[in-house]
This record gives C-alpha cells, sequence and structure tokens, in this order.
C-alpha cells in the first residue's frame, strides 16, 4: 500500500526518484524517504509527511547514479521519520526499502536478532538486520539476500542497496507488485510503471520469490535456488499524459469528467466495424460453461459487482454469488461443480484478492480478471483478463473505474447472452451510448449538486443513503465516496430494512439521500423516505426522468433499467467532491487511505 522507485544509470538519480515517488503519491502514503548512493556512502533522507516536505529535506548538492526511493502507509508502528524508509543494518552497509507485511517478523526477532538494536518499530528492519546476520557468515550478499528472502513469510516487495557495491541493486518480491524497468545504460525499480514512465515503457514482470540483480547495463531474474530465467520485457500500456491534472484542481473531478470518455472508449473496443461484441473465444467458453459465477472483490469494486450480478443473473442467466476478497480468502463457502471466478480490481494489484486467486487456481478453477492495469499481478495470473480502458485512475475515491467495471461487466452480460441464444429486446451499445450522454450533462450541472452539497451536507457528521434493488447498490457506493474523502459517517441501507433497526437512528436533521430510479420499487422507496421525514430527517431524493415528482430534489437522465447504476452514482461522486472540498479535506489523497491496497 506504498509506493518503491530504485535508479541504477548514468543520471543523477536524486530527481528521477523524487519524481517517481511524485507520481505514486495517489496511492497513499505518511512519510517518505530515499537513499543515494556515492563515492562518500549512503546518504540517507527521511520525512514524515508529503514529497514536498522530502524535496525540501534532500541536499542538492548530493550527486549520486544509484538510489531507492519509498512512500510508507504504515502497518508497524506509527507514522515518523524513525519508521519512515528507507531502513538500514546496524553497520549502515545495507539499506532497503520495502512493500508488504512480513508475517514471521517478531520470529526471526527472537531466533536470530536477539543481539541487534532497533531503531523503528517496523517489520521492515528486521529484513535489513536479518540480511546483515547471514552477511557475517556468508561475505556474500546475494547468497545472503537469497537466503533472507527464503526465510521471509507474507507479503514483500523489496529493493536492497549494499554500500559497498554500487553497480547492483537487489530486488526481490512475493505477492506485492514489483516491476524492472530497462533503459539505454540505466535501469529501473518501480512498484506501479507510472512511476518511472519518464524513463522508460519496457518493463519485466517478476514472479513471486524470484530475485533479480539489477545492473546499469544488465538485469538478472534468478529463482531462490539460483538458477536463471529468460524473460522478455513488455511495454507499458499508460499514456504519461493521462496521469496529469491539467487544468483540473483535483484528479478526482477532472476523472468524474472522463467517465463519458471512458464510456465512448469501451463502446469503440469492445465491437468491431459491424457492431458486433468482440470478447475472446476462450473467455465466452469459460463463461457458457459455467455453472455460478463468483464475483470477488472489495470496496467500489465489491459495490460494482453487485451491479455485475444483477447484470449476468437478467440478461445472461447464469446463477452469481458476490463476495468480499478478504473474507472469501479465509471462509470459503461450499463451491458449484463448474464454477467460474471473476476477480474486479482497478489495480489489479489488491491482496486479499489475489489470496482467492491462489487458492482457486490451486483447486483448478477458471478465473477471469476485470482490471484498468494490463500486465498487473491478477491479469497476468488469472487465465482471462477483460480491460477497462478508463486511463490512469490518480484519486484515492474510484469514479471512472467503477463505471467503467459496470460497463465491461454489461458487455460481458450480454455477449454471454447472445452466445447462450438468449434474445435480448436492447441494443447494449446504443445504450451506453446513451448513458455516455446522460452522464455529460451531469457533469456540466456541478454547480446544482454543489449547492445540494451545502444545503444537506454542510454541517452534518453523518448521513443515510436510502435504495431498493439496483438503488440500494449504488447507495452502498455514494455513502463510500462520501465517508471516505469527507469523513462525514455514511451509510447505505435497502430502503425496506429501516424499520428493522436503522430508523433509530434518524432525528431531525439527518441528512437522507434516497435514489429513485426503478419503476417497480418507485412508490416503496418514496415510502421509505416519508418513513424518514416524518422523524425529522432532511431527506433528498434523486429520481430518473419518467419517475420523478415536483418536489424530488435532482432528477437523472433517463436511461436503461438495468443501466441505471452508472447515471445514479454520478451525482453522488459530485457531492461527495464539494462535500470533502467545502471541509478542506484532501480530496485526492484521504487520510489514512490507499489507492492500491497490496497488503492483506
Amino acid at each position: 500500500m506504498c509506493g518503491i522507485v530504485g535508479y541504477i544509470g548514468q543520471q543523477d538519480s536524486k530527481e528521477v526518484l523524487l519524481n517517481g515517488l511524485a507520481k505514486l503519491e495517489y496511492r497513499g502514503y505518511d512519510s517518505a524517504g530515499i537513499a543515494l548512493l556515492n563515492e562518500d556512502g549512503i546518504n540517507l533522507f527521511k520525512v514524515k509527511g508529503r514529497i514536498a516536505t522530502l524535496r525540501e529535506s534532500v541536499d542538492a548538492g548530493v550527486h549520486a547514479t544509484m538510489g531507492i526511493g519509498h512512500t510508507r502507509w504504515a502497518t508497524h508502528g506509527e507514522p515518523s521519520e524513525e519508521n519512515a524508509h528507507p531502513h538500514q543494518s546496524t553497520s549502515g552497509r545495507f539499506t532497503l526499502v520495502h512493500n508488504g507485511v512480513i508475517e514471521n517478523y517478531q520470529d526471526i526477532k527472537k531466533e536470530y536478532l536477539q543481539d541487534v538494536v532497533f531503531r523503528s518499530e517496523t517489520d521492515t528492519e528486521v529484513v535489513v538486520q536479518l540480511i546483515e546476520k547471514l552477511f557475517e557468515k556468508n561475505q556474500d550478499t546475494l547468497v545472503s539476500f537469497r537466503q533472507a528472502m527464503e526465510m521471509l513469510e507474507g507479503s514483500y516487495a523489496i529493493a536492497l542497496i549494499d554500500n559497498e557495491d554500487s553497480d547492483t541493486l537487489y530486488v526481490s518480491k512475493n505477492k506485492s507488485p514489483l516491476l524492472v524497468g530497462l533503459g539505454e545504460g540505466f535501469n529501473v525499480v518501480a512498484s506501479d510503471a507510472m512511476a518511472t514512465l519518464k524513463e522508460t515503457d519496457q518493463y519485466l514482470e517478476i514472479h513471486d520469490k524470484e530475485i533479480v540483480i539489477v545492473k546499469r547495463d544488465a538485469v538478472t531474474i534468478q529463482k531462490l535456488d539460483g538458477s536463471v530465467v529468460e524473460r522478455n520485457p513488455y511495454t507499458a500500456q499508460i499514456d504519461a499524459s493521462d496521469i496529469e491534472k491539467g487544468t483540473y484542481e483535483h484528479f478526482m473531478l477532472k476523472e468524474i469528467d472522463e467517465q463519458p470518455i471512458v464510456m465512448r472508449k469501451i463502446i469503440k473496443e469492445y465491437q468491431d466495424e459491424a457492431g458486433e461484441l468482440t470478447l475472446d473465444e476462450d473467455i465466452r467458453a469459460a463463461m457458457k460453461a459455467a455453472d455460478r459465477i463468483y464475483i470477488i472483490a472489495a470496496g467500489t469494486s465489491y459495490h460494482a459487482g453487485l451491479v455485475g450480478k444483477n447484470l449476468i443473473e437478467k440478461v445472461a442467466g447464469i446463477p452469481v454469488e458476490v463476495h468480499v476478497s478478504s473474507e472469501f480468502s479465509y471462509n470459503m463457502p461450499l463451491l458449484s461443480e463448474k464454477p467460474l471466478f471473476i476477480f474486479i480490481s482497478q489495480s489489479g494489484e489488491t491482496a486479499d484478492s489475489r489470496a482467492v486467486l491462489v487458492k482457486i487456481k490451486e483447486m483448478g478453477h477458471p478465473a477471469l480478471t476485470v482490471t484498468n492495469v494490463p500486465g498487473s499481478t491478477l491479469s497476468r495470473e488469472a487465465d482471462y483478463t477483460l480491460h477497462l480502458h478508463a486511463g490512469p485512475e490518480i484519486a484515492v475515491a474510484s469514479t471512472k473505474a467503477y463505471t467503467a467495471q459496470i460497463a465491461v461487466l454489461a458487455i460481458l452480460a450480454v455477449d454471454t447472452a447472445k452466445v447462450k441464444g438468449i434474445e435480448l429486446d436492447f441494443d447494449l451499445m446504443q445504450e451506453l451510448a446513451i448513458v455516455a450522454n446522460g452522464i455529460d450533462a451531469l457533469t456540466g450541472q456541478k454547480e446544482e449538486l454543489e449547492s445540494l452539497t451545502r444545503d444537506y451536507l454542510e454541517t452534518t457528521r453523518n448521513a443515510f443513503f436510502l435504495g431498493r434493488s439496483l438503488d440500494y447498490y449504488v447507495s452502498l457506493e455514494g455513502a463510500l465516496k462520501l465517508k471516505e474523502i469527507s469523513y462525514i459517517q455514511a451509510e447505505g441501507f435497502a430502503g425496506g430494512e429501516l424499520k428493522h433497526g436503522t430508523i433509530a437512528l434518524i432525528e431531525k436533521g439527518t441528512p437522507v439521500i434516497a435514489l429513485a430510479t426503478q419503476a417497480n420499487v418507485n412508490y416503496s422507496i418514496r415510502g421509505n423516505v416519508q418513513e424518514v421525514v416524518a422523524r425529522g430527517a432532511n431527506a433528498m431524493i434523486i429520481s430518473m426522468k419518467g419517475l420523478e415528482q415536483d418536489d424530488d430534489a435532482f432528477v437523472l437522465p433517463a436511461v436503461h433499467e438495468l443501466l441505471t447504476p452508472l447515471m445514479s452514482v454520478v451525482p453522488l461522486q459530485i457531492i461527495a467532491y464539494y462535500a470533502a472540498l467545502h471541509r478542506g479535506a484532501d480530496v485526492d489523497k484521504p487520510r489514512n487511505l490507499a489507492k492500491s491496497v497490496t497488503v492483506e
């Protein structure tokens, strides 16, 4: 849940590291640091806080052609300069950065490092101290590094510098993302290709429990037994210009406005010139063969999965279960005879989802990943992949990835129906085009939505979101958006559940945002709104054109009923944005959160 950047080459590594870490700020972090190796030894700079603070602390006079950098999101030990990476061994010979969680770090401390005085509270320092302890016996850095990696349990992405060797970076990973970027006369290391796109678009993927020896003009991949692995690089399919804010104040607002563009790109990417859907035949065969689909996801992707369940069941006629990945991994239900697993992840690096993927692959079950990042871990390790084509999403609060996930799941559902010979009474791509136009219209109504935000959420500490049917799923996403960036305590509820306990929390002035886009429950949800109004709630109804009533606060353009979540979520995204903005919160980088959750 943090970032790594490394460089070895000919130019000054300071700017490569600092600029790379700045590109990874979207992931979320609480401290940062870099280590630069030159003829004077290691120059270490660490701060609690932002990259801008780190940049101010770095000595501009230090020139080094090799270095490693890190942004930390605290897991072991509070955010502090002492707990920030890079960490060093007692003698100062070894310097290391690490993403992930070492599960057996306490055991290693007790068994091998009892005489070591630790400077930090982190599991990471245990790793670098272990390497030094092994080196005292081996007098060989590579051997010591390999032995240490063999002893670690848990997740890790690691880059190590030996201060006595200015020609080598030592790299390894297990369950956490890490790439090696290839250049002419230099090479880079990054936990996300976005960090080093300015330097190269050629990357080598690293598999779990591999050792990589990175030099200026060569990269060698080895297994833990020392055998060499040959692997071709791939081209990162990311446009560096896509990760700039341009004229926008925040990435979140930019990404909300990009949703119509994303919708149109998905339409283009998933059909041919004749208008026929263009899914891979192997995916079609897997969907047709499945007797039940298990959608595995977390957070916003889980909410998209709930909508996807409705689409696949209603359109393609296949039973679907949706599971929170962190729960499924430790409490797997009884599976059907021919399951297909669909993993939904914006980043393709979600650790909890990967844990499930590893288990079900061991069981021999097929897996499909729906992700925004080609070449990501979940994409590489699943049997099949559907790409979102949403472009990089930088803001921690997901917006365009959510709508892209639903659109791609809708395409999967419709394609499967056609393969099964099910007749449909709508043209999906035409309906998605209508959605794109509708979102365009909504993004032009920000002033109205900002005014509603002031009216309903300006001073509140809590808020409720209500919906029935598909609107209930969107209410969960709306509540998540609001709470994660504005810090307003928000919860989404099924309208019918109010009287089963939740209504006890309603008091005078409580904001309630209700969605009314489903014809069959339109009157039911309005009845639920009357129940909370009678208890003093300040209620706002967001309805779909054709179902609206005179006192509704906001009316959405009409779209196909199955696709209403693509439309109804947009005002909730914008409302959350303005609620956070008005409270002075950091919209793109909310506290305590990370974009890519790469630890379980």
